[in-house]
C-alpha cells in the first residue's frame, strides 16, 4: 500500500525570507515579472526594423494580441489610450503565472492574494476616475446605482444591490479570480508530484506510473494554458470594466 505524504498547504504557499524587509520567493517573482516586461519592450523597442525577429518580435505580436482582443473588443478605437497599461497588465500576470511550472520554483505568485487584490484595486481606481471624467461625479454616480428603466418603487432594493455590486463586488471577483484559479492549478500539480514520487519508490507501482507521469505532464500543459488565460482574463475584464463607464447606459 502506497505512503503518500502530501505537504500541508502552509508549506506550498508560505515561503521564507532571504533578503532585507520579507524578500522572499514570491517577491522574487514579481520582480521577474515586472523586469521580463520591461526587458520585452525596452529591448525590443529599442532599435525597431521593418521585419522583426526577437524581442520585437514578441512585442509586437503582444501588442497587437491586446489591441485587437482585448482593446478593440470591449472599447473600440476610443480605447487604445489604455493600450500601453492593458498591455504591461497582461504580461505582468501571465510572467507571474508561467513560473508556476519553472523547476525551482513552481509556484505562481498570484496564488497569493496581495498582489491580485492591488492590481483590481488599480483597476477600480481607473474605472471609477473615468466614469467620473467622462460623465461627471453626480450622473455617473446615478447611472452605476440605477439601471435604466427600474421601477420606482423597485429602487429601495435595486440600489443598494448594485451599489454593492458596481463598487464592491467587481474588484473583489476580480482579485478572487485570478488568486483561486492561481492557487488551485499549484496545489493540483503539487497533488500529482507527490504521487508520482510515491509511485517511483514502489516496485510494484511501476506498471501504472508511466499513465500518472503522462497526466502529470498534461496537467504542467494545462498549467500554462490556465497561466495565460487567467491573463487574459483579467486584461479583457479590465477592458469590459473601463469601457462599461465611458459611456452612460441608456
Amino acid at each position: 500500500m502506497l505512503a503518500l505524504e502530501f505537504p500541508p498547504i502552509s508549506h506550498l504557499i508560505e515561503w521564507p525570507e532571504f533578503g532585507p524587509g520579507g524578500f522572499n520567493k514570491v517577491a522574487a517573482t514579481y520582480v521577474f515579472a515586472a523586469l521580463a516586461t520591461m526587458l520585452i519592450f525596452v529591448v525590443g523597442g529599442a532599435r525597431p526594423k521593418l521585419v522583426p525577429t526577437g524581442l520585437q518580435n514578441i512585442a509586437e505580436v503582444g501588442v497587437d494580441f491586446v489591441r485587437n482582443q482585448v482593446v478593440m473588443q470591449t472599447m473600440g478605437a476610443e480605447g487604445l489610450v489604455f493600450l500601453p497599461y492593458l498591455t504591461c497588465l497582461f504580461f505582468f500576470i501571465f510572467f507571474s503565472n508561467i513560473v508556476s511550472v519553472v523547476p525551482g520554483i513552481q509556484f505562481s505568485a498570484n496564488a497569493r492574494m496581495a498582489v491580485p487584490l492591488i492590481l483590481a484595486l488599480l483597476t477600480w481606481i481607473i474605472f471609477n476616475v473615468v466614469g467620473v471624467m467622462k460623465q461627471g461625479p453626480l450622473r455617473y454616480l446615478k447611472n452605476s446605482i440605477i439601471p435604466p428603466g427600474v421601477p420606482v418603487f423597485a429602487l429601495v432594493l435595486v440600489v443598494p444591490i448594485e451599489l454593492v455590486s458596481h463598487f464592491l463586488v467587481k474588484p473583489f471577483s476580480l482579485a478572487v479570480r485570478l488568486f483561486a484559479n492561481m492557487l488551485a492549478g499549484h496545489l493540483i500539480l503539487a497533488t500529482f508530484a507527490t504521487i508520482c514520487a510515491a509511485l517511483f519508490s514502489k516496485t510494484l507501482a511501476l506498471a501504472i506510473l508511466p499513465f500518472s507521469f503522462a497526466l502529470l505532464i498534461g496537467l504542467t500543459g494545462f498549467e500554462i494554458l490556465v497561466g495565460f488565460l487567467q491573463a487574459f482574463i483579467f486584461t479583457i475584464l479590465t477592458g469590459v470594466y473601463i469601457a462599461g463607464t465611458m459611456h452612460a447606459e441608456h
